[in-house]
């Protein structure tokens, strides 16, 4: 273990899910924000373990849906009764039924732009290079390991304090990982 002058994180290795687990929730409840786990899988309750709450993307979706919908309605009223208002054998101008293939197609577009657009800004993307990156041990988490890491950013965090936390709480292995 390696200290720097400015340290990004403390990533300490759990031996399994469970430990894993009640270290994301001791750290939760210790007063920590900015920290994260890795592991090979999800792991079932680890959200709550963590205090997070559920996330705003749905509600971008719905709002581009809700966008979607009014557009491609507005688009078509406009165009069959301002722009070129064609009386076409009897049919009402506003004829709903007929609006339902483009608004749907509109809904589906804007909702998956939404999804898309508010996935990247919600995750803070495109982040080309992590600290973490940096780590001799954290490839492991796509395979067998069991990762949670302390952000520095955290107004609770001290190095020295916060890595002897993590091995209180039976991390197997911490790591000052270096801020470049």
């Amino acid at each position: 273990m390696s200290a720097s002058k400015n340290p990004f994180a403390v990533l300490a290795e759990f031996k399994n899910p469970a430990d894993l687990m009640d270290a994301a929730s001791a750290v939760n409840k210790a007063g920590y924000k900015h920290f994260d786990t890795y592991s090979p899988f999800p792991i079932h309750g680890m959200d709550d373990a963590m205090g997070l709450k559920s996330s705003k993307l749905g509600w971008i979706v719905l709002i581009h849906g809700i966008i979607g919908l009014a557009g491609g309605i507005a688009l078509q009223v406009w165009s069959m009764n301002i722009a070129y208002p064609v009386h076409i054998s009897g049919k009402p101008y506003l004829n709903f039924p007929a609006f339902v293939p483009v608004a749907f197609a509109l809904v589906i577009l804007l909702s998956s732009f939404g999804a898309f657009m508010g996935m990247f800004f919600l995750n803070k993307l495109p982040r080309l290079h992590n600290p973490l990156f940096n780590s001799n041990h954290i490839e492991r988490a796509s395979d067998d390991g069991f990762f949670l890491c302390i952000e520095a950013r955290d107004p609770i965090f001290a190095e020295k304090k916060t890595t002897e936390f993590l091995e209180k709480l039976g991390a197997t292995n911490t790591e000052i990982i270096p801020d470049s």
